[in-house]
């Protein structure tokens, strides 16, 4: 009897092999990043390949930064920026919190718990988890409490490099959010980060940093024979040129005698006037245009004491055209095949003016009718803090959205982990099942959270968790409301102790929690479930044999 082989292009990995190479993969990436993590926590320089440097504590921009090439690794990668993107924060924690569960998830393989009991079990843990949250940890905020938002902001940045700064630059994201406010058609409150302008400007002092109530584009005038500032300005936003008429591709003019080239070029210059002339007697006095405006349209534009703005960037007309009520227009002609620009055409501010900031040129637009939007000018002495404060700024004021959007904060330090490890821990004594090791695990798991912060403030992390499990504990199953307050124990990184950090002003939005522990869950299982892996060899292509 011949038995027949199938062999795999390819080199084969199975079995334990492959999650323990995933779980050091994971680890290594979780190593890079977990320096960073809490007020302490330190920065990363990365340079890229054309020397370009970035300086950066934001785990989702290291991460994001990374080449990374193992493939257990990018689901790691892509949990951050998913992150980033649902939450705007905790983009370090999700991936500490996931390395550790696929670290325990591997030594409890490899002690003979099948992967579907660990598997089952996390989710569990999980779902647990989320409801303990929202039912016992979560505290609703009173939408008009400006300073438990302030807190929240304070509690984003305590890490950042605005560290120092943290009341100015909270007060100012939370009046930045406030001021984007809209009702949606079914009566909910949003507030659109997109609303938000962060415009950078060198020099100055980060302290410099101001709030304007419209918007900032860093650009001057085309001409400075323009008007510097218009009240009740009319507002035209153009997506096409405003430069002398050019024939079109494969149109050619066989012209006879010379005297006919002038009236030619006086023809192109008068399809541009008309044009020009149509926007103007409309009533437009600013116009903001994505594309050129050449010298010939701008003399028109000084004559009419027009202000006109040439290669704004497309996303910044759109938001203006969106506030002031504007159409963006991308051509005049008609289906008639007339040149019209109607008035309806126009967007209205109350005033646009342009001011000299640091080096450059701002021209700031104030007072839409439509819809609110607001700009944040940042000043700054480098590109390097300039760009940290600008992702700093960013991670608060989504913080700030998803804490009024869900009504919700929870305390943070460490204090929600502490709490659901001393939960989960006595849950998974509930179960009769084998999925009790897992969630057990999952329990410890959550203790790697104020481990880190506090190894990176240089404290004593076992001594420290062991107090804050002592305080969880005795808040879980007392009667007595005093020790109830106990829930809200969390690290105090600065002093080395534990404290109320309810009391203390370190807020967290109760989303972001939830959300890194689902994520975290998730691409943990993900990983978990791989248990063989093939590395296809390239298909080599055979060169076409020459006939002699």
């Amino acid at each position: 009897m011949s038995s027949t082989n199938v062999s795999i292009l390819g080199h084969r990995t199975q079995g334990q092999d492959v999650r323990s190479n995933n779980v050091t993969a994971v680890q290594a990436i979780a190593n890079i990043i977990k320096s960073s993590l809490g007020p302490q926590g330190l920065d990363k320089m990365l340079v890229d390949e054309i020397g370009d440097v970035t300086i950066t504590n934001d785990g989702a921009t290291i991460l994001r930064q990374l080449e990374v090439e193992h493939p257990a690794a990018k689901v790691i990668v892509e949990l951050s920026q998913m992150q980033d993107k649902e939450a705007g924060d905790g983009t370090t924690s999700v991936v500490i919190i996931a390395a550790e569960l696929l670290r325990r998830a591997n030594e409890m393989i490899k002690n003979k718990v099948h992967p579907t009991n660990v598997i089952s079990g996390y989710k569990i843990a999980a779902r647990e988890a989320v409801k303990y949250v929202q039912e016992n940890l979560a505290i609703r905020i009173d939408q008009a409490a400006k300073d438990t938002l302030v807190n929240a902001a304070k509690t984003s940045m305590s890490s950042k490099v605005i560290g120092p700064e943290a009341q100015f630059f909270s007060e100012l994201v939370v009046d930045a959010v406030q001021a984007v406010k809209q009702i949606n058609s079914i009566g909910d409150i949003k507030y659109p980060t997109k609303a938000i302008h962060i415009e950078k400007c060198h020099g100055g002092s980060s302290r410099e940093s101001r709030l304007v109530k419209g918007y900032v584009l860093r650009m001057a005038r085309v001409s400075q024979q323009m008007p510097v500032r218009i009240e009740g300005a009319k507002i035209a936003c153009l997506d096409f040129n405003l430069n002398k008429y050019r024939l079109p591709l494969g149109v050619q003019i066989l012209v006879n005698d010379p005297k006919n080239l002038d009236k030619i070029r006086q023809t192109e210059l008068d399809i541009l006037k008309a044009r020009c002339q149509k926007i103007i007697d409309a009533g437009a006095n600013v116009i903001i245009a994505t594309k050129a405006v050449d010298d010939v349209a701008a003399k028109y534009f000084v004559e009419a004491g027009v202000l006109a703005l040439r290669r704004v960037d497309k996303k910044d007309v759109r938001r203006i055209a969106k506030s002031t009520g504007a159409s963006l227009l991308t051509t005049l002609a008609t289906p008639d095949g007339e040149e019209v620009f109607d008035p309806s055409f126009l967007g209205t501010a109350q005033e646009v003016y342009e001011e000299t900031v640091g080096d450059d040129q701002y021209i700031f637009i104030k007072g839409f009718k439509h819809s609110a939007a607001c700009s944040i000018l940042i000043r700054g002495a480098n590109d390097l803090m300039l760009d940290e404060i600008e992702r700093s700024i960013h991670d608060a004021i989504c913080v700030i959205k998803r804490s009024l959007e869900s009504g919700f904060v929870v305390a943070g330090g460490g204090s929600v982990e502490m709490a659901l490890a001393v939960y989960l821990d006595d849950f998974a004594r509930t179960l009769g099942t084998r999925e009790q090791i897992a969630v057990a695990e999952f329990a410890e798991a959550l203790t790697v959270i104020p481990k880190t912060l506090a190894t990176n403030a240089a404290l004593d992390a076992t001594d420290l968790v062991a107090k804050l499990r002592v305080f969880h504990s005795s808040a879980q199953i007392t009667d007595d409301p005093a020790k109830r307050d106990f829930k809200w124990a969390g690290l105090d990184l600065l002093n080395g102790k534990v404290r109320n950090n309810l009391t203390a002003g370190v807020l967290e939005p109760m989303l972001n929690k939830i959300k890194c522990l689902r994520f975290a869950t998730e691409a943990s299982v993900t990983i978990l479930r791989i248990d063989d892996m093939i590395r296809l060899q390239p298909k080599q292509e055979e060169l076409p044999h020459r006939g002699h």
